[in-house]
């Protein structure tokens, strides 16, 4: 069981998923930093002053200065703001992917689309037959 498990670690697909997890995990905080550092300042600027990442929703009678405020106090909240931020994240992320795909689709396109090697040549045992048929022919003329 242990010899097939070295096996199976082994096999390219399984380090080659590895390392995809690895740059995803590494290209999900770009994506994350972006969107809260890059992207959603601008957005809240257009929008009054607004930063998303507090926006949430109080389901208890307390009232509470901010959402880390409620947070600490154990209140049930609904982080709205902070969903539209993923929601951002994953539109980014879904982006990129799809430029990606693209783009490796577009280099197996020219792969394939490179053209065929030239045939053969003849065989020797074809040349030689060929010598022959055309001394048979110039001897029948």
């Amino acid at each position: 069981m242990l010899k097939e498990f070295k096996t199976f670690i082994m096999r390219g697909n399984v380090i080659d998923l590895a390392v995809g997890v690895i740059i995803g995990a590494a290209f999900g905080k770009i994506v994350t930093s972006v969107v809260n550092d890059v992207i959603m300042p601008p957005i809240g600027l257009l929008v009054g002053g607004v930063d998303f990442s507090e926006l949430y929703i109080n389901l208890t009678d307390t009232d509470y200065e901010s959402l880390a405020a409620a947070q600490e106090a154990g209140a049930a909240v609904i982080s709205y703001g902070n969903f539209i931020n993923v929601a951002i994240q994953f539109v980014i992320v879904a982006f990129a992917v799809f430029l990606l795909v693209k783009g490796v689709n577009s280099m197996m396109k020219k792969q394939e689309a490179a053209p065929p090697p030239p045939p053969p040549g003849p065989t020797p045992t074809e040349s030689l037959l060929a010598e022959i048929r055309d001394v048979l022919k110039s001897k029948e003329s």
